[in-house]
Order: structure tokens, then C-alpha cells, then sequence
């Protein structure tokens, strides 16, 4: 017998939460394994077969829509970018809703909290000049097309003990909200000042560097690095530097772009 047809037999077996915010359990199903699934084929392969009504969100099917987040044997991950090779078939997957969100249906979550904090963030706010002819480092053009690959699939949110494991809503925009913030504070043609804004309201401080939401980001942004640790190195040049703080009193102080 080929290999090719051995695969086509193998079974996997799937544990996936069923129930809303107040009530579920898992349900296990069994799911033929066929060469290049994603977890996202196994859940429609449920839905054809099993039960046409458990609900996934999805969209794209290409990873760019960041529609499909839950979390795969407690990975938040994008269930069409999750390969069923690369899962250990002879124990069952686990799929689940992003534990960070309250849960709507099934695997679909109430994300809702991101768009309310996105709306509080000022927008770009560009010098009054022609735009047309912006001349810019490459290291600011490169920083920029960085932060604008946010899929907004929201793992890194999910991922983040502070708004996981702690609740923290209320002091915290979290990972993918800094990625906006760094965005419009690091841009050389911006002349909002967001940095008060930053440390009070968005609770950049909240962060202890554990660099879980870079594991997690599928378009590898290097949220920790390039977003949150320079947002920190500028919330404390502002408020917590000795020197900074007598060259601002003495109007010597160089502006941050």
C-alpha cells in the first residue's frame, strides 16, 4: 500500500468546546486525515458530517483576514494556517476559543473590546505640508510597512497574561494596540503627542517583556522589540529621566521623531 493511501486513512480525533460563555464541554469527533489538511479543514469536515451548526469564524482561508483565531491544544492560532502534520495525530486536538474574549458561540468569540480601544487612539495627525512629497529614513519606512502587517487575528491579545490571565482590560490596550501606538509615535511625520496617553491610558507599564505576543504573531511583527520596548524607552525618557526632565524645563529638550 502507498504512503499516500496510508494517510488517507489515518483518523484524528478532535476535542473542540461547544457551549457559550455560561455553559459548554468538549465533544469529540473523529476526522479523516488527508495530505496538507489545516485544523480549519477538520472543523468544516464536523460541520458537513457531524454538526452543521458549530460555529467557527472564518473568512479568506489564506491567513490574512485573521478571522479563524482560537486556540489549538492551548496555542492561540489560526485554525487555516494550522497544519495537521505538524500536530502529534496519536493525541487528540484540542480546539477552543481565545480564552481572552467571552465566548459567543462555540469556537466564536466576542472581540469587540479591540475596536472600542482602537477607537480612543487619536489618529495620524501629519505636519502641514505637502504629503506628496514626504522624504523619510529607510528605517522609518520599514518600521512603518512592519506595524501595517496587522492582520488584527488578535492572538497576540489573547496570548497576553496581562488581558488573559489578569483581566486588565481597563488598564491595558494590549500587544496589538501598542503596534498602532508605535506606529503613529514613531512616525517622522506625526505630530501628535500620544505619550501621556500611552502610559496612562493604554498602560504601556502593564507589559513585562515576556515576548508571548511575538510567538504567536503570524505575520511575525516583532511586537516586543520593535513596538513596546522602544514605547517604554520613550514613556521613561519623558516622565522618569532626571536629565530629560531639567533640558524640558529649560526648553532644550529635542523633539522625539
Amino acid at each position: 500500500m502507498s504512503s499516500s493511501a496510508t494517510e488517507a486513512k489515518q483518523q484524528a480525533t478532535f476535542k473542540v468546546y461547544r457551549g457559550d460563555a455560561d455553559n459548554g464541554e468538549h465533544h469529540t469527533y473523529t476526522v479523516p486525515v488527508e495530505e496538507g489538511m489545516v485544523v480549519l479543514d477538520g472543523l468544516h469536515h464536523i460541520q458537513a458530517n457531524d454538526c452543521p451548526d458549530l460555529a467557527v469564524r472564518w473568512n479568506c482561508k489564506a491567513a490574512k483576514c485573521g478571522s479563524c483565531s482560537a486556540e489549538v491544544n492551548g496555542k492561540p492560532s489560526l485554525l487555516c494556517k494550522t497544519r495537521m502534520d505538524a500536530l502529534p495525530l496519536d493525541e487528540p486536538i484540542t480546539v477552543t476559543p481565545l480564552r481572552a474574549f467571552p465566548v459567543m458561540k462555540d469556537l466564536v468569540t466576542d472581540v469587540s473590546w479591540n475596536y472600542e480601544k482602537n477607537k480612543q487612539i487619536k489618529p495620524f495627525t501629519p505636519k502641514n505640508e505637502d504629503t506628496d512629497n514626504w522624504e523619510m529614513y529607510q528605517e522609518d519606512a520599514e518600521r512603518a510597512q512592519e506595524f501595517r502587517k496587522c492582520i488584527e487575528c488578535f492572538l497576540c491579545q489573547d496570548t497576553c497574561h496581562v488581558l488573559r490571565n489578569h483581566d486588565k482590560k481597563a488598564n491595558f490596550f494590549g500587544p496589538r494596540f501598542m503596534v498602532r501606538l508605535a506606529s503613529l509615535d514613531m512616525h517622522p511625520y506625526d505630530t501628535e503627542d500620544r505619550l501621556s496617553f500611552i502610559k496612562d491610558t493604554a498602560g504601556v507599564n502593564y507589559c513585562n517583556i515576556t515576548k508571548c505576543c511575538t510567538e504567536v504573531c503570524p505575520e511575525d511583527i516583532k511586537i516586543t522589540d520593535n513596538a513596546i520596548i522602544p514605547l517604554k524607552e520613550r514613556v521613561v525618557d519623558e516622565y522618569y529621566d532626571p536629565i530629560q526632565g531639567l533640558l524640558k524645563m529649560l526648553g532644550l529638550k529635542k523633539a522625539r521623531k
